[in-house]
């Protein structure tokens, strides 16, 4: 019996299974450099029913002069959780016509709007980072940038001394404008990784991120130890009960799912994406956050 016009066929659905893994291979890119910028080494996969949350922890030694014999006093350790939004499933879905690919050519309607949507998934992770990094509880004012810069570090260096937290890589997170007003005219080498633009080794900070999303006059630190990407994976397998199959990275992280599909009823192509995924700290008074403006 002849195959009925138009039906999907494998051949149609090898293509698409290319353009999933090249929008997935992408989207990891992205994110494996900015996780090596940074120098995050810490992501946890989210399971069903847990919660999220970042912690402030404090402890109170009691005296170490112990008599021989007699009973070593407890020291008292307070951690509390300062709750932040659950992680959730964000979906997107976008279609192009076949009028649109008719009209301006499959790299132009299908590619650019696949660059488009990838640039807009980056950026709404970090912005969600950005803003939740200005909530850091180790707080100052100092008259310029470099004083900023320097006391930032210096009070996530002495928090975690003061924890006895190991660290190793201090990040520093400064407006991109700031550092040009700062350096006037000096020249500088700048890098830039997947969109990320950072200098290593500066200003006492071993990585210094600049970007428009810290505002103006705002200096933000923390060491890499304490920044966690926390995930869904959208290969779990209790989405594929309900009959979800998502595309998704041959590496141990999948941070997002793609399925491309064609909707001959509608004459276009869909993309639907899977992803939950955000950058947290585990401690918000391993966080600095400095202004700068009169020195108190």
């Amino acid at each position: 019996m002849a195959v009925i016009a138009n039906t999907t066929t494998t051949a149609q659905m090898s293509q698409l299974a290319v353009r999933e893994v090249d929008f997935i291979e992408r989207f990891q890119r992205n994110w494996d450099a900015l996780r090596e910028v940074m120098g995050i080494s810490r992501p946890i996969r989210k399971t069903p029913g847990t919660k999220l949350a970042a912690n402030t922890a404090t402890i109170t030694l009691q005296s170490g002069t112990v008599a021989e014999g007699d009973e070593v006093p407890l020291s008292q350790a307070t951690v509390v959780p300062v709750a932040f939004a659950d992680i959730a499933l964000q979906k997107y879905r976008k279609a192009v016509t076949a009028e649109a690919v008719a009209k301006y050519g499959a790299a132009v309607a299908s590619q650019k709007t696949d660059d488009a949507m990838l640039a807009e998934l980056y950026g709404n992770v970090l912005s969600d980072w950005y803003a939740f990094a200005q909530t850091g509880t180790l707080t100052g004012t100092y008259s310029t940038f470099q004083m900023a810069v320097s006391m930032a570090i210096g009070k996530v260096k002495n928090e975690f001394q003061s924890l006895h937290r190991d660290y190793t890589n201090v990040v520093v997170f400064v407006n991109t404008l700031d550092l040009y007003e700062y350096l006037g005219a000096a020249q500088i080498t700048i890098q830039t990784q997947e969109g990320v633009q950072y200098i290593k080794n500066f200003l006492g900070a071993e990585t210094m991120i600049l970007t428009s999303e810290i505002p103006q006059g705002t200096v933000v630190a923390t060491p890499a130890e304490n920044i966690v990407l926390y995930y869904i994976d959208p290969a779990d397998a209790d989405l594929r009960e309900l009959g979800l199959e998502y595309t998704t990275s041959e590496s141990e992280i999948n941070l997002i799912g793609v399925h491309k599909e064609g909707n001959y009823g509608r004459v276009m192509g869909e993309t639907h994406v899977l992803m939950g995924m955000v950058l947290f700290a585990e401690l918000l008074n391993g966080i600095a956050v400095i202004t700068i403006g009169s020195n108190p």
